[in-house]
Parts: C-alpha cells; structure tokens; sequence
C-alpha cells in the first residue's frame, strides 16, 4: 500500500521498538520529534545534501527554531508508521515544514490514521557562530525546485 506524496512531501517508514515506549507501552511523546528530524534528515539526504558535509562546507548548520505538536492517537509497540513532511515555506534563512506520523487503518484499505500532527520551524546557521545565515545558493535552487 503506497502513502499518495505531493511534490514537495517526503516520507519515511519507522517501526516502533520496545526502547521507543514508556511504561504505559505507548511510544513516549518526546520520541515522536525525533522521528520528525530523522525525516527532515533523510529528506535532505534525499535531495543530495548531508549534515555532516553541510558542517564540513560550507559551515553551515539547520537548528529548530520552533515546534508545534498536536498527539493525536498513540503509537504502540511493534506498529509500522510513516513519517512524513511538506516543504510549506522556503526563507532567506529559514524553512517551514509541516510533519505528520500516520499508521495504516486496519480496517480501511488505503486509508491512513493521523497520530501526530505539527509545524517545524528551522533556521540556517553558521555553525561557528552559530548566527542566522543564508541558505547557500546551491541548496536554495533545490528546495525552491520542490514548491
């Protein structure tokens, strides 16, 4: 069963593993975000840049300048999730993501329970001094391909 994607949406799967959890046996509400980054990771990957290269040259890191999250159903051990993104706005530093984890509805052919909902707000920083600055020219291109 395929997840529909816009041009501007990527996902990843992600199984939840008992360390996921907390003593409720539902996944812990903190680990929800880092499934978010390990998308926003995976979808940079995706468009040919990596972090560690990005620190490296042109010195530049993304930090989260912000975050809103809506839990709306719980994950629960042994699911199989997806978590996806959209591209909503591109700045001059800064980019503004929607994120979404969904699970497959059991009893829905295609269909797809929201379980976390948000806004992610990241900004582009040089990564000595750790003040805003642009996007280089080159990423910029990319991501303004995708809107």
């Amino acid at each position: 069963m395929k997840h529909p994607q816009k041009p501007n949406a990527f996902t990843i799967p992600v199984r939840i593993y008992y360390e996921d959890t907390d003593a409720g046996g539902v996944v812990y509400y903190a680990n929800y975000l880092k499934f978010f980054e390990r998308c926003r990771s995976e979808w940079l990957r995706a468009i040919g840049h990596q972090q560690a290269e990005l620190l490296r040259d042109p010195g530049i890191a993304f930090v989260v300048r912000s975050v809103s999250i809506d839990y709306l159903k719980p994950a629960r051990l042994d699911d199989q999730l997806v978590v996806g993104l959209e591209v909503e706005k591109i700045g001059r530093a800064q980019i503004f993501f929607r994120q979404h984890i969904r699970r497959a509805d059991a009893t829905v052919e295609g269909h797809w329970q929201e379980l976390v909902s948000g806004t992610v707000h990241i900004v582009c920083v040089n990564s000595m001094q750790m003040k805003a600055t642009s996007i280089p020219a080159i990423l910029r291109t990319k991501l303004e391909a995708l809107q």
